[in-house]
């Protein structure tokens, strides 16, 4: 179900069209095909009360299950990097590398709900990566917002996708084996609709 997981089944029918032809023929690839939401960390093994480090050390501690989850191409590069402005510390929670889309990925976790000050602060930290840390060859980085709940209508507000944001929910333990099997009937139910209408519009 990796169509209805990526940011790439919420656009409309033609773009997709011209992205995975753009896949298929030149073996271009987008963040939107790249991204999933939710994503499903239920080997980390945390349940109940946690704090950020602990999901943080879950993650290094179970990092290639956590790199399957997330897909191929990503590569590990740093935890809690640190960056200095103006004499301060900052430190970015986790630092991928994605070779296909050559470019520096943030993932900074959040234990609870989306919040409008989790992009600034992303924003901040892209944009110092942009200046320090960019090599020839690079596209500018990327960030995930990973959190336990978001905001679609939030997220609409800010226009994240044009300024290189995404933001996905995380799932520590599996749903109800009932409520999983609806999901996954719905999202088939989807898929297939869209696909009758995008081959009825080519006819």
């Amino acid at each position: 179900m990796l169509y209805e997981r990526t940011a790439l089944s919420k656009k409309p029918d033609q773009l997709i069209a011209v992205e995975l032809q753009g896949l298929r023929k030149k073996d271009r690839l987008t963040p939107d095909l790249v991204f999933r939401d939710p994503y499903l960390l239920d080997f980390l093994g945390r349940k109940d009360t946690y704090s950020e480090k602990d999901l943080e050390s879950a993650i290094l501690r179970e990092l290639e299950s956590f790199l399957m989850e997330f897909g191929s191409d990503f590569a590990f590069v740093a935890r809690q990097k640190r960056i200095t402005v103006d004499g301060e510390d900052f430190h970015l929670n986790l630092l991928f590398y994605h070779r296909r889309l050559r470019r520096l990925v943030i993932i900074d976790l959040k234990l609870g709900k989306f919040a409008p000050a989790d992009v600034g602060q992303m924003e901040f930290y892209l944009r110092w990566l942009k200046k320090h840390e960019l090599r020839s060859g690079e596209k500018a980085p990327l960030g995930l917002i990973l959190c336990a709940e978001k905001s679609d209508e939030r997220i609409e507000v800010f226009e994240l996708a044009t300024r290189g944001i995404r933001v996905a929910e995380y799932l520590t333990a599996l749903p109800p084996r009932k409520l999983l099997e609806q999901k996954l009937h719905q999202a088939i139910q989807s898929v297939d609709q869209r696909v009758s209408e995008f081959t009825a519009r080519q006819k």
